[in-house]
């Protein structure tokens, strides 16, 4: 796995407020809120240095994604964006994951907005996100 980390997703309990919170009151760059058009897909992104986006998604909806049951503020609270350059690479990772002692909480898959990607749990439930993005295909 390369050391790279593409987006940082925390889930919020009212998407407008923490909207307004991160860009008017913290004055992120975003275009607001996108993905409206799909059944549990509004998310708001912010650019961050270095290419880093910071992603706000309701925790009712990652709960919903990620297929884990919505519990108290973790570890449903954020999830860490691996981005990959194909769907390949998301299998390799969540392989290499799975064999280092990760629990694979969603198999990869095709996503509902045409990337490819799958979840996994750190030893200490931190919840990965191994996604192929053809719109956000990192450099090697």
């Amino acid at each position: 796995m390369k050391p790279r980390i593409a987006v940082l997703t925390i889930g919020v309990d009212d998407l407008e407020r923490s909207l307004r919170f991160y860009r008017d009151g913290l004055g992120l760059a975003t275009q607001g809120i996108v993905g409206t058009q799909f059944e549990h897909g509004a998310v708001a992104f912010f650019e961050l240095a270095g290419g880093l986006k910071l992603a706000l998604f309701a925790r009712d909806d990652l709960a919903r994604d990620c297929g884990l049951a919505k519990s108290g503020r973790s570890p449903t609270e954020f999830s860490i964006g691996h981005n990959v350059a194909s769907e390949r690479e998301v299998d390799a990772v969540i392989a290499q994951a799975a064999k280092a002692g990760a629990r694979i909480v969603k198999k990869p898959q095709k996503t509902f907005w045409g990337g490819y990607a799958g979840y996994f749990q750190d030893p200490d439930d931190h919840l990965w996100e191994v996604v192929y993005n053809p719109d956000f295909v990192p450099p090697d």
